[in-house]
């Protein structure tokens, strides 16, 4: 299981192209396909990145279709592609609709996953916030908080054993004793389920001292202690001048400077970073996520 040495932080990116929503797809993304995602995956897999993340949604109505659109790569087969195409870096869903699913299902899909890429599934799940996507799955939607909260443990057991309830389903992870489980959320809901039942935490976006003193204040309270993944999301970067508008909430400039506005903002406790960057172009992208690792990762990686 993914874990984090003591004083350090790890690093990671929710891949482009994979989901195109207008709130947040860059012009670029518009016009690659299978050939530009691989590339970036594969430059995050040989550049210290610690997984790639990809989001979920199933069939959106057509009344939102001008903003959230309707490409979203399915997560679990768009991982195993990509499970192929790379050797170690973390493969993560950020977020799997976990009430969508019975949690036996997610357990196989999961376990198929760790096994087939040798022990890099991140099982990232969330409860979803598409009413109207529920309703047209006819999946109850003001009861999906109960519902991840006893689908985890089912999902964790069933990941953990062979057997469950006498049903037993193979292969096996290579994890031990499984593939992490990261809750996401920012609500006050989500940050305590995922204390009390994950193994880590997963913002909906930037996160904030008292989301990070929730989460260690929860599972002081249920006595649990270990490990524990706290992720935080950055503002957009750009290394170096940047020749197009950024917009004024990019970081960019030096080293130094971009690894000052990300350490201004990042809480106490935080052991995960979600970078995210701008760029015109695959080609401009990949040189983002190179320029990162080489110059602003060993700045913003030490605690």
């Amino acid at each position: 299981m993914i874990e984090v040495e003591s004083g350090h932080r790890i690093y990671g990116i929710q891949l482009p192209i994979q989901a195109q929503s207008t709130y947040f797809v860059a012009d670029w993304e518009r016009h690659s396909g299978p050939d530009e995602l691989a590339k970036v995956a594969q430059v995050c897999d040989n550049n210290g990145y610690a997984y790639v993340g990809v989001c979920d949604h199933i069939a959106l109505p057509e009344a939102v279709s001008n903003s959230m659109g309707t490409h979203w790569m399915d997560p679990i087969s768009t991982l195993s592609w990509l499970a192929a195409l790379t050797s170690r870096i973390g493969l993560l869903t950020h977020v799997y609709v976990l009430p969508y699913r019975h949690p036996l299902t997610a357990a196989k899909q999961f376990s198929n996953l760790d096994y087939i890429s040798k022990g890099r599934a991140i099982c990232g799940v969330g409860a979803g916030h598409a009413e109207a996507e529920f309703a047209h799955l006819g999946v109850d939607f003001h009861s999906r908080g109960k519902s991840m909260n006893s689908a985890i443990p089912i999902l964790a057991e069933a990941l953990e054993n062979e057997f469950v309830d006498g049903f037993g389903a193979r292969p096996r992870p290579t994890q031990t004793p499984r593939p992490p489980i990261w809750v996401a959320g920012s609500s006050s809901t989500a940050i305590k389920r995922a204390a009390r039942l994950a193994d880590g935490w997963l913002p909906q976006g930037p996160s904030s001292q008292e989301m990070v003193d929730l989460i260690k204040s929860e599972r002081q309270s249920v006595g649990r202690a270990g490990p524990f993944m706290v992720g935080h999301i950055t503002p957009f970067i750009y290394s170096g001048k940047p020749s197009f508008d950024i917009g004024a909430d990019t970081i960019c400039g030096s080293p130094q400077s971009i690894a000052e506005r990300i350490l201004m903002g990042t809480p106490d406790g935080v052991n995960q970073l979600q970078v995210r960057f701008r760029a015109q172009s695959v080609t401009e992208y990949c040189e983002q996520l190179v320029a990162f690792a080489a110059d602003v990762a060993p700045l913003v990686t030490i605690i």
